[in-house]
């Protein structure tokens, strides 16, 4: 049986499983265009005036979501990911949060949209996380508290349980890549 084209891949995990590692890795082995979903939140926050830090971050990015839903990040971006498609170029989201938005882009483009599940454990997030310098450094307490925020108040774990794919980074880089480079090559039918 012939599988649908994969034209959209949303890359999910929790803070620290190595999202932003894995979606650099996959755009340069492949030339996919980039859609950051955070960014509809960092673009609201610069708006108004906020520093960034997780505070802002989560208050900023629950308003979003109790104002327009919490498949907003998926509506808001449906034009821009429509166009891209348009284009023929195929798509990669990095941070993918609710399982709204999961079902969005599942009724908007079938099978041709799949998702990687970043996996780490709490021990390795925190020490990756409190280990960042120049983006967003958590203390293993402030990761703690985002991990139950987005579970509890952004539906994270659906789109993780849900994924198609499925990584465990608790190694090294290189291991890392060969389980990303593994996907790349089941999703451009290699």
């Amino acid at each position: 049986m012939m599988r649908t084209p994969v034209k959209i891949l949303a890359v999910v995990g929790l803070p620290g499983a190595g999202k932003s590692v894995t979606v650099r890795h996959f755009l340069e082995k492949t030339g996919w265009a980039r859609v950051y979903f955070g960014a509809v939140v960092f673009e609201e926050m610069d708006r108004r005036g906020l520093p960034v830090n997780e505070a802002n971050e989560r208050a900023v990015r629950e308003e979003l979501r109790t104002t327009y839903g919490m498949g907003m990040c998926a509506t808001l971006t449906l034009p821009k990911l429509k166009a891209l498609l348009a284009e023929g170029r195929s798509v990669c989201i990095e941070s993918l949060y609710s399982w709204e938005e999961y079902a969005t882009l599942k009724r908007e483009f079938g099978d041709s949209f799949r998702v990687l599940a970043i996996l780490a454990s709490p021990e390795t997030r925190k020490a990756r996380m409190a280990a960042r310098l120049d983006e967003r450094p958590l203390t293993p307490a402030e990761v703690e508290s985002r991990d139950y925020a987005q579970i509890e108040n952004l539906h994270q774990a659906g789109p993780i349980a849900r994924a198609d794919y499925f990584i465990v980074n608790e190694s090294t880089l290189d291991e890392l890549y060969r389980g990303v480079d593994t996907v790349i090559e089941e999703v451009s039918g290699a």
